[in-house]
């Protein structure tokens, strides 16, 4: 199994949530870590408390040219490419019928074709090192959740995706997996306006009772997860739930 003390990530998304918790595991372990977001102060912030192992960049990932910065700054940085995490995206919710058109193509975009991307211009990259590329994906696609079809739709683009890329990639020995994360306090829904602080948090403790595990997770537990899918050599192609059992639809007596 590989060890990622060596190892230089991009990151996507990587200043709050999912992706600052997964930076904080990883460079702490040795790793050389480039984050991006599109908020300098969320930037500032999370460079400032990560560490030299990490760098800290304003960039959308939905742009060509903040693309093409990422990855120069990451090749400054680590020297080299062994991993992608494609964690940035956002949220849209909505009735079917009451959806807009240009936001389902921005969600898509940031969700799906952003990463895809990305990914295409690290390949070389990770032709090189015998990388591997993480998706995040989702319980939005183990449970329904009525009104968030745009969201769920991009998290499904993902998983399909991973097995495609998986196939595709094998050959160059570049791996894809994927994570799919259950109930987490992070800011996706504050970011889209959905919720404030206060009733996303509720909201999420609500559902500690439909969890197998009785609670919800945090950010290190997916961190953990996305470890282990970057070492794991012969692994490629797989979707790891790992959502304490939510997904499993437990219903109560």
């Amino acid at each position: 199994m590989l060890d990622i003390k060596s190892m230089s990530m991009i990151i996507t998304g990587g200043c709050t949530g999912l992706g600052y918790g997964m930076a904080k595991q990883f460079s702490e372990k040795g790793a050389r870590i480039t984050i991006c977001g599109r908020r300098p102060e969320k930037v500032e912030e999370a460079g400032a408390s990560l560490g030299k192992n990490v760098r800290a960049i304003v960039a959308d990932v939905t742009k060509e040219d903040d693309r093409n910065k990422i990855v120069k700054e990451a090749i400054n940085h680590g020297k080299k490419i062994d991993v992608l995490v494609n964690n940035a995206g956002n949220m849209y919710r909505g009735k079917i019928d009451e959806l807009k058109e240009d936001k389902l193509m921005e969600i898509f975009n940031s969700n799906v074709v952003a990463g895809m991307m990305l990914l295409g211009k690290v390949k070389n990259y990770l032709k090189e090192s015998k990388g591997v590329n993480i998706f995040i994906g989702s319980v939005h696609n183990r449970r329904a959740f009525p009104g968030a079809s745009p969201y769920a739709a991009t998290k499904g683009a993902l998983e399909t995706l991973t097995k495609v890329l998986a196939a595709e990639l094998g050959e160059d020995k570049i791996r894809v997996n994927c994570v799919v994360p259950g109930a987490i306090f992070t800011e996706i829904n504050q970011r889209a306006g959905i919720y404030d602080d206060e009733t996303a948090k509720k909201r999420l403790d609500s559902m500690a009772r439909i969890h197998a595990m009785g609670r919800i997770g945090k950010p290190h537990e997916i961190a953990e997860a996305v470890e282990y899918l970057i070492c794991a050599e012969w692994t490629t192609g797989a979707v790891l739930d790992v959502d304490g059992g939510l997904g499993l639809g437990i219903t109560e007596d």
